[in-house]
């Protein structure tokens, strides 16, 4: 009888020696992820990583363990000022975790009655959300988007619409001008590329400042004017730290998802275009390869035991959504029919709470874009895609594409949603300024 061999490290992984741990960062682990993930299966529900060099965590890759995690709010809270090894001075201050790790005053990273007070605001804001007036949006960016390299039958569609479209659309949504609009764009860009950092977070939050501050002044029919006006009173501090959430952490994920989504139509002869498949390869994305990895960061309150894993107070603990959803677990249940059981929205008190205007916006920007130029396909070999690095999130750097030029859509006639004051300056950076992206857009819609 054959004798069960050994689990082996990927190739390069420090787990190769005795007591390291496996690190969720590098080349070789955004070449394929899978492997690591099996690899961790070994240790059980739990596995100890490292997700930036000197970055500690312990992280759930068993399904039902996930959710228990996600669940049990009272063991496990979600306050960054918990954070054992950030207090102890172990995390080193230019750590590329900390942008997304750090404490803000915001719902993400507060729990209990606060929690629900800033959660609140966000989930009765977005439900005002009108589909149709959403559908309306992505299609006009999406228009305006492909507008820009249609008559050169090649683009990235990462680049060029992927990383643009959710910003374009939370622009509007957020009722953003032109010149906050462009900063807005500038600051997340930046924050996501990790180019000049914490210059762009700068940016971002002075442009959602002064986007609040006119707000205030001259609300609208907008998720800014919804939140300031919610029967719960947010200050202007904390809706500065709401709207920045909202525009950063919803980028983030719908970037990836759009990217992957189209990755797997334009690889995979199953999704052949045509009605209705769209849907079908977003959710077999959200299953196989999620936007968002390892991610749902949670301390323990107090030295414990979880999954077999001895855990002391204030240790980092991810939850990988990637491992989850294709552990055996999680498999046989989608085997069974359960299509949605996936965790790639999250679960328990912080699951994310715009999830059906995600999707809209994801299968609104592929379909139009696939109307617009139907016979687009990959231009390099599949094997030839870099993927980006990093253990929180799985996208793509660029997605090559080619097709049929085509003349560019036109907007005549029509009016911004956006209603635009004086411009006037803010001592905003010459980059942001440079780009004006927002603004670009803005003047397409009134030719």
């Amino acid at each position: 009888m054959d004798r069960p061999t050994a689990p082996v490290p990927p190739p390069g992984c420090p787990a190769h020696q005795p007591g390291g741990r496996v690190p969720l960062y590098g080349p070789e682990f955004a070449a394929d992820p899978q492997a690591y993930y099996t690899y961790l299966r070994h240790y059980g529900p739990t596995a100890p990583v490292e997700i930036a060099p000197g970055v500690e965590a312990t992280l759930v890759t068993e399904y039902a363990t996930a959710l228990q995690l996600l669940q049990d709010s009272g063991s496990f809270r979600k306050d960054a000022r918990r954070w054992r090894d950030f207090n102890e001075g172990r995390i080193a201050p230019d750590s590329p975790v900390l942008p997304v790790l750090a404490y803000r005053p915001n719902c993400m990273s507060s729990d209990g009655a606060e929690h629900l007070r800033l959660r609140q605001p966000i989930t009765d804001s977005m439900a005002r959300i009108d589909p149709m007036r959403l559908s309306q949006s992505v299609e006009r960016i999406s228009d305006f988007l492909i507008s820009q390299f249609s008559e050169r039958g090649s683009a990235d569609l990462v680049g060029s619409y992927a990383k643009q479209l959710p910003l374009f659309v939370f622009n509007e949504l957020f009722g953003c001008t032109a010149d906050i609009g462009d900063r807005v764009f500038f600051g997340i860009s930046g924050m996501f590329d990790g180019v000049n950092a914490d210059k762009a977070a700068e940016v971002l939050f002075q442009a959602v400042g002064e986007l609040i501050a006119l707000k205030r002044r001259k609300p609208g029919e907008d998720v800014t004017s919804w939140l300031l006006k919610h029967h719960v009173g947010l200050s202007d501090e904390e809706m500065l730290h709401q709207v920045s959430l909202l525009l950063g952490a919803g980028a983030e994920p719908l970037v990836n998802l759009i990217g992957n989504t189209l990755h797997r139509l334009l690889t995979d002869d199953r999704y052949a275009y045509e009605g209705g498949l769209i849907e079908e390869a977003m959710d077999d994305t959200l299953w196989e390869n999620p936007p968002m990895t390892n991610f749902a960061a949670h301390y323990p309150v107090a030295d414990m035991e979880f999954a077999g894993q001895k855990l002391t107070a204030g240790d980092l603990m991810l939850v990988s959504i990637a491992a989850a959803n294709t552990g055996p677990t999680l498999s046989a249940a989608r085997k069974a029919g359960s299509n949605r059981a996936h965790l790639a929205w999250s679960a328990g008190p912080h699951a994310c709470p715009s999830k059906e205007p995600a999707r809209q916006i994801v299968v609104t920007a592929i379909e139009n874009l696939l109307n617009r130029l139907p016979d687009v396909n990959l231009s390099v070999p599949e094997e030839s895609l870099a993927w980006r690095q990093g253990a929180f999130s799985r996208g793509l750097v660029t997605l090559p594409a080619r097709f049929t030029p085509t003349k560019p859509v036109s907007r005549p006639g029509r009016q911004s949603a956006v209603q635009e004051p004086p411009r006037v300056s803010t001592g905003a950076p010459r980059q942001a300024e440079q780009s004006g992206v927002w603004s670009k857009f803005l003047n397409w819609l009134t030719k």
